[in-house]
């Protein structure tokens, strides 16, 4: 019986974050798993480190893989699905983890009715905290969905949705690290003025997030309640919140939000 193999077009962060976290879970055998990308650095650093095989070609990798990640930019994918439209038959699955591109370009593009999954994964992944939304094609197997979600759970957790909610969840998990940093960087540019040491604030402030983020996993407790729990009536958190709520920083996230799942469309196919 012939033994799969997985093909990573594109070798950056993303691509190299989910083929450690296969390897290291043991998800997939390193001996099975193709690299290719322009940047042959890229693929013999994780050839030497990983044990993973380069890829000559974008053709060569698409006829000797079964499945096959299109680990690109958006603004790339027209170009690779040309590319390696030649050597696509209907056997062949896609994974696509850029923004915006639906599994129904890429069947229109490749001109084949191949089985797509499309997944969004944050950059938390690069250290197995990742958070990715995933979606497939009407055509793709339950057997071929669940090895491909094992992938992504070997890197953090997977949430399942319908298609046309990926351009929107961007906003949720595909772009929202970097709000959080955003915040972080402006607590600890406060906290500096106030006279704290910077790496002092930032290991409390990235110990608060991570409490934080434990308490809304709690059952049957809402963000409200959570802000409530720790705003005292004339207290000092009521005083910070009041100038949040000034600037209506709630209307604000939902703006930028709203402007993230914009760009997505715009970017996509």
């Amino acid at each position: 019986m012939k033994s799969v193999k997985l093909g990573f077009i594109g070798a950056g962060n993303m691509a190299g974050a989910i083929i450690r976290g296969i390897v290291k879970s043991n998800a997939f055998p390193e001996k099975n798993i193709l690299i290719f990308d322009i940047n042959q650095e890229k693929c013999l650093t994780m050839q030497k480190e990983i044990g993973v095989k380069v890829s000559s070609s974008i053709q060569n990798l698409t006829t000797d893989a079964d499945i096959i990640f299109l680990s690109v930019k958006p603004q790339n994918f027209t170009e690779i699905l040309r590319s390696v439209k030649g050597n696509t038959t209907p056997d062949k699955l896609f994974v696509s983890i850029a923004a915006g591109i639906s599994t129904q370009y890429i069947q229109q593009a490749l001109a084949c009715p191949c089985p797509v999954i499309r997944a969004m994964p944050n950059t938390p992944l690069l250290l197995g905290k990742g958070a990715t939304a995933i979606c497939r094609s009407s055509n793709v197997s339950d057997h071929a969905f669940q090895l491909v979600k094992s992938f992504f759970e070997a890197c953090g957790t997977v949430t399942v949705l319908e298609e046309d909610k990926m351009n929107a969840i961007i906003s949720v998990n595909g772009s929202s690290p970097a709000y959080i940093y955003l915040f972080a960087k402006a607590m600890m540019d406060s906290a500096i003025k106030q006279g704290i040491p910077g790496n002092t604030a930032l290991e409390l402030i990235c110990q608060t997030l991570e409490g934080s983020a434990a308490m809304l996993r709690q059952p049957d407790t809402t963000p409200d309640q959570l802000i409530k729990m720790v705003s005292s009536p004339g207290g000092t958190t009521l005083e910070a919140l009041d100038v949040f709520y000034y600037y209506h920083l709630e209307q604000i996230v939902d703006e930028a939000m709203i402007a993230c799942t914009k760009r997505a469309e715009e970017l996509g196919q």
